[in-house]
């Protein structure tokens, strides 16, 4: 698939950021590695452990030993998460549950890293649309486990894993081919996590999902809410929904 647009791989869905977006102030900065979070919010974002997300992130230490971080090169102490580094831990949260070590995933990510020359690999398009093949030889290469696994073979036919369809299926790209947005909720919400908007916060059409919430939660109907903001009632029901979803997890 060398070549091939982004946009024309799944056709008929959104795969590209296509509306309006503040402005950056340095263009001089790579989206991927603008700073954005803490890591308590980065996991509150993600529906994770502040713990979990600073050992993926970088590296943690027990029982006097200490292990490598999985998205970072090497161990930082920096708890500043940059754009490409919290679509690489809403990537591995996809596999949260695998029962193996996510640190096995650690040299294929290197791997990929020195291949495609980008620190954010899983950040960017080439392993989930034509690069696949490449991914499988570097799994095998690195003896990645099965349950980790980037992409599957399927007759002559290389395919993302289901976990890694999971999370393409949630990501957009610029025309650099890096992820520029998130649809937390799905591709089918209208919510979505844009560092470019509300400093990365979670919104609709520009208005923070969490105002939106407040609103309902304050007795407002969600029709008047969606007059008073213009938007479609339904993407105001996408909203509360992600909202209180949120809030279930952290309760």
């Amino acid at each position: 698939m060398e070549g091939v647009p982004v946009a024309s791989v799944y056709s008929g869905s959104t795969r590209s950021c296509n509306f309006p977006r503040s402005n950056p102030t340095d263009t001089s900065i790579s989206i991927l590695e603008r700073s954005v979070y803490g890591v308590s919010e980065a996991a509150g974002l993600l529906g994770l452990h502040a713990r979990r997300v600073s050992a993926w992130l970088d590296g943690y230490e027990r029982g006097g030993r200490f292990y490598e971080p999985v998205i970072r090169p090497e161990h930082t102490g920096d708890d500043i998460v940059t754009w490409g580094e919290f679509v690489e831990l809403g990537y591995l949260r996809e596999y949260r549950r695998k029962g193996v070590p996510l640190q096995r995933l650690r040299p294929v990510i290197a791997a990929l890293r020195n291949e495609y020359q980008t620190l954010y690999p899983l950040a960017t398009a080439q392993p989930f649309v034509y690069g696949r093949d490449l991914v499988l030889v570097l799994q095998r290469e690195n003896a990645l486990p099965d349950p980790l696994a980037i992409v599957v073979r399927s007759g002559q036919t290389v395919l993302l894993a289901d976990e890694a369809e999971r999370f393409f299926r949630k990501v957009e790209f610029d025309s650099q081919e890096a992820v520029c947005r998130l649809r937390p909720a799905g591709s089918a919400s209208a919510v979505v996590i844009d560092p470019l908007i509300r400093f990365g916060r979670p919104s609709v059409r520009g208005v923070s999902t969490d105002r939106l919430w407040e609103l309902y939660d304050a007795g407002e109907p969600l029709e008047v809410i969606s007059t008073g903001y213009e938007m479609p009632e339904h993407d105001v029901r996408a909203a509360v929904a992600y909202e209180e979803q949120q809030r279930s997890i952290t309760a």
